[in-house]
Parts: structure tokens; C-alpha cells; sequence
């Protein structure tokens, strides 16, 4: 048994970096995944992800010039995380839909990340925008068709592969790279997603033997036991993401109010929603989405989040929403979760978490 629980568990590779556990502490935006909870994963030996999503929002200046207060805060977390953390691995997400992306991951950059984790989007640029540098760059897909765009243009055009591919599922929290109607499918047992991760799976290794390298695949959405990560591992993966099994430590960033909304939650408190920047999403029913049904919620100046929202057709500011979260204001606040948020019933310590999966 002991022999079979090491051959599954190995240590996670991508590239000169190597993490003694194969987690990676997925990245949740507007003040839920900082340098707190990034560098206690990293200090126990996973990857700490701090969301650059409205990272600044607590910062002086913050409301007049949103963007320019996030990529000072970028160096910032960065660097409170690398305290806590001296010899770990942290890494940032950054939505392709973030209004100013490249700046965004210019920063990061020269902040010193040493990883890149990039959806919301294709990051068909990510290459460009790294280049030189020893930060590893890692696009999320949710089906082998977009991994296949990514891998041909970045091939052509820059001649060089992912270092790190992340496959985001349909169980995963907030925002989805599936459409409605996808969703509905995947949840509902009619089509199988295990098959598409293999697909994904297959897919990456193929390319990457062919430029006899390799490329770790991990796989996220739905995971939050041991037991999960050991399916996604049968399956191929090399690891696993999680960010809704983090909520509820003592070490996240988020106010114990958020946390107790997960640990409150009921199964059937789950849903998905429509997002006002025009994608598909899954949080916590509470007060606030119920007004959402009610008409327009108005909303003040525009923070430049992403670039598809549209500030005078939105219903409402989803800013807004989750700053109203990462304050403690969860009935007025959007609460994402991911599909397995109702399985929180008490805060917990990272180490706890991470001795678990290692």
C-alpha cells in the first residue's frame, strides 16, 4: 500500500521548479487569494497562487486609478508572500479578460512570480510577454479544442510550449469556461468530462514528447479530498488544483464572514449564475442573488476590471460584488465557490490540508 501511495503521488515538476506536494492552491480574485493564503501553501511545500483580480482594491488611490494601484500591489503580495515563504514556489493568475492584461503580466514578471496561470481567456501572447524571464507560464483549457489553438499558435509564432498546463472543469467555482448549455451536460451525467480530461491529457504529452520535453498536466475543479486528487492522478494528471478547500482556513485571506457562508451552505445553496462580464459562473445563493433577479442593481464609477463588461448594460458591478465579499458584507456580495463548498464544516489549517495530499 505504501509503495502504491508513493508511485501515485510524486512530486510535482515544471521545468527547475519542483513542489514536494502536487497541489497547486488555485487562484480566487478580489482579496480571497493574497500573500496569507499563498504563502502558507508554499511554505508547506504546494504552489501559493495570489489572484491579481482587483488585488489593489484595499489600496490608497485604488478607486481613482484602479489598474495602476493593482500592478503596485502585485510587487506587494508578491513580496509579503515571499516572507512566509522564502524558499517556496508562488506563482499569479491573471484573467486574459483583465482590462490592461499584458501590463498586468508584466508585473508579475518583474515582481519575480514564478509561475503565470492564465484563463478567462486564451492566452495566445503569454509567451511574448514572459520572454527571458524564469517565470513558467500555464494556460488553463477546459476542452483539448482550445488546447490545440494555444499549442499551434504558440508553436508558430514563438516556437516554445506551456511549461504547465491547468484543466479547469465544469465543478469548479467561479467564473467557467463552458458555456450554459455545456454545463448543463457535463453536470447532468450526459456527457463524461473524465473523457475529456484524457483527451486533454493525451493530447499534451503527445506534444510534448515530440519536442522531447515535458509538460505537467493538472487538473481542477471539483476536487477537495485526497480521494478526488487520486482520480484526477488514475487519469494521467500530475497534480491537482484546489481553491475551495482553502476558503475555510485559518491562513485565507478572506473574512471569517465568507468563511462562514461555505460552512453554512447546503448542497442545494450551490448554484450556477450568470455573470455580468458574460460568462457562466457558480457561487453560494444567498439575498444578494436574489436581487440580481429583480433588475439592474445600481452601481457606482467603473473599476476597469475585465474588458467584456459593458458598465451601462451590466446588472450589476461585479467589482461591486466581490469587494462587498473580500469585506464581509456576504448578503450584499457575489459568494463564488466552487461545487464542493457545502463540504466545509469547520476552518481548518493549511498544514492540515496539505499533510492530507502529501
Amino acid at each position: 500500500m505504501e509503495s502504491e501511495r508513493s508511485a501515485e503521488w510524486k512530486a510535482l515538476k515544471i521545468g527547475d521548479l519542483t513542489a514536494a506536494i502536487p497541489v497547486i492552491q488555485g487562484g480566487m480574485g478580489v482579496g480571497i487569494s493574497l500573500h496569507g493564503l499563498a504563502g502558507a501553501v508554499a511554505a508547506e511545500g504546494g504552489i501559493g497562487i495570489i489572484s491579481t483580480a482587483q488585488i489593489g482594491f484595499r489600496e490608497e488611490g485604488f478607486h481613482e486609478d484602479p489598474i495602476g494601484t493593482n500592478l503596485k500591489a502585485i510587487a506587494t503580495e508578491l513580496k509579503k508572500a515571499r516572507e512566509l515563504a522564502p524558499t517556496g514556489i508562488i506563482g499569479v493568475n491573471i484573467m486574459v479578460a483583465t482590462r490592461g492584461y499584458e501590463d498586468y503580466v508584466r508585473a508579475a514578471v518583474q515582481a519575480g512570480a514564478d509561475l503565470i496561470i492564465s484563463g478567462a481567456g486564451l492566452p495566445m501572447n503569454l509567451p511574448a510577454l514572459t520572454e527571458g524571464s524564469r517565470t513558467k507560464i500555464a494556460p488553463i483549457v477546459s476542452g483539448r479544442k482550445a488546447a490545440e489553438v494555444i499549442f499551434k499558435y504558440w508553436t508558430k509564432k514563438f516556437d516554445r510550449l506551456p511549461d504547465l498546463v491547468v484543466i479547469e472543469g465544469p465543478k469548479a467555482g467561479g467564473h467557467l469556461g463552458f458555456s450554459t448549455e455545456e454545463l448543463e451536460r457535463y453536470l447532468s451525467g450526459e456527457l463524461d468530462y473524465d473523457e475529456e480530461i484524457g483527451r486533454i491529457i493525451a493530447f499534451v504529452k503527445e506534444r510534448a514528447k515530440e519536442r522531447q520535453t515535458q509538460i505537467p498536466v493538472v487538473v481542477a475543479g471539483g476536487i477537495y479530498t485526497r480521494e478526488d486528487a487520486g482520480h484526477m492522478m488514475a487519469l494521467g494528471a500530475d497534480g491537482v488544483q484546489m481553491a475551495t478547500r482553502f476558503v475555510t482556513t485559518y491562513e485565507c485571506d478572506a473574512p471569517d464572514a465568507y468563511k462562514q457562508a461555505y460552512i453554512r451552505a447546503e448542497e442545494s445553496d450551490i448554484t450556477l449564475v450568470k455573470s455580468p462580464v458574460g460568462m457562466p459562473g457558480r457561487a453560494i445563493r444567498n439575498a444578494f442573488l436574489d436581487r440580481t433577479k429583480e433588475g439592474q442593481i445600481p452601481h457606482g464609477k467603473c473599476h476597469l476590471c475585465v474588458s467584456t463588461c459593458k458598465p451601462a448594460e451590466t446588472p450589476y458591478c461585479i467589482t461591486e460584488a466581490l469587494v462587498n465579499a473580500a469585506e464581509g458584507r456576504v448578503e450584499d456580495a457575489l459568494l463564488f465557490a466552487g461545487s464542493n463548498a457545502y463540504r466545509a464544516k469547520e476552518l481548518e489549517h493549511v498544514r492540515d490540508i496539505m499533510r492530507e495530499f502529501a
